[in-house]
């Protein structure tokens, strides 16, 4: 199946691919996939996490494979179905699914945010559902799955540890990040590391309002001198908001730091044809810090 659709920069949309597990659908960002492949003979690794299936070598590159199923509590997959290859935070894993029905493109702002009834807020595994056909999709966290099995996999907060003490300072800066755990993660690294003037939002929506109300009011200056933005948001994507922020005269000359799983080769030059100032995989929570003061502290 080709996964290479190709979106306009900028415009709030996503390619989802559609599969089924236990004739339930759920969703993941093709952005995340290299490819689809059938299922292949893994082999074990001892003492692994109950939900890595193993190990293959397909084209000499060693991927993880992972059962989705026993992830999401349904039980274990038996050997057939598909692998969906994916590469997100520089690692290349394999789901394993029963089968994908398509691809759909929808927009952002028509992806519901779970509510706890399926997704608590530090827990759950549900970043969005889509209604289509009177058929609900639900969008997985693959990151946090995957930082589930192996935290070593997520943000490296002792990466802020080895800074060291660092002065305080109060320059504004503004984050835009869905995830829970990651926003607090995020805002707690900065202040470690000295930052103690931040706004943290849930979408690029909500931060966009927050540039606009400092626009109205003339205050952008006093709450808004850098931003830290996700790609992947519900209501509006992190692309958006750096297409948005950079058209706007009022606003280009702040700096904007895409900070996101998807930071690959491709997604790259998307952003830097956005105007964004930097671009950096979420794993590297202390080069975050590098970047954003060479964008306000030594400029």
């Amino acid at each position: 199946m080709d996964t290479k659709i190709l979106l306009e920069n900028g415009t709030n949309e996503l390619e989802v691919l559609e599969f089924v597990l236990d004739d339930h659908s759920y969703g993941i960002n093709v952005a995340k996939i290299r490819e689809i492949i059938p299922y292949a003979e893994v082999t074990p690794v001892p003492n692994a996490h109950p939900s890595i299936e193993g190990i293959f070598m397909p084209r000499d590159t060693m991927i993880t494979a992972i059962d989705l199923k026993n992830c999401l509590q349904r039980g274990k997959s038996e050997p057939g179905g598909l692998f969906i290859v994916t590469n997100f935070n520089k690692l290349d894993i394999a789901f394993h699914v029963d089968q994908v029905l398509g691809i759909h493109r929808v927009s952002w702002a028509d992806i519901i945010k779970p509510g706890t009834t399926i997704s608590t807020t530090e827990e759950g595994v549900s970043t969005g559902i889509i209604k289509m056909n009177d058929k609900l999709i639900i969008i997985l966290d693959f990151e946090k799955i995957v930082a589930d099995i192996n935290p070593e996999t997520g943000l490296k907060v002792s990466d802020i540890d080895a800074i060291g003490e660092r002065p305080r300072n109060s320059i504004p800066i503004l984050i835009a990040e869905d995830s829970v755990l990651l926003n607090k993660l995020i805002v707690d690294s900065l202040k470690k590391a000295g930052y103690e003037n931040l706004i943290h939002t849930e979408n690029g929506q909500e931060a966009y309002d927050v540039i606009c109300d400092c626009k109205a009011k003339g205050t952008l200056k006093d709450h808004v001198q850098c931003i830290v933005t996700d790609i992947e948001m519900p209501l509006m994507d992190g692309h958006r908001l750096t297409k948005l922020v950079k058209s706007d005269d009022a606003t280009k000359d702040i700096p904007i730091v895409i900070f996101s799983s998807l930071v690959n080769e491709e997604m790259r030059r998307k952003g830097e044809a956005l105007g964004a100032d930097a671009q950096l995989s979420k794993p590297e929570i202390g080069k975050l810090v590098q970047i954003i003061d060479g964008l306000v502290l030594n400029k």
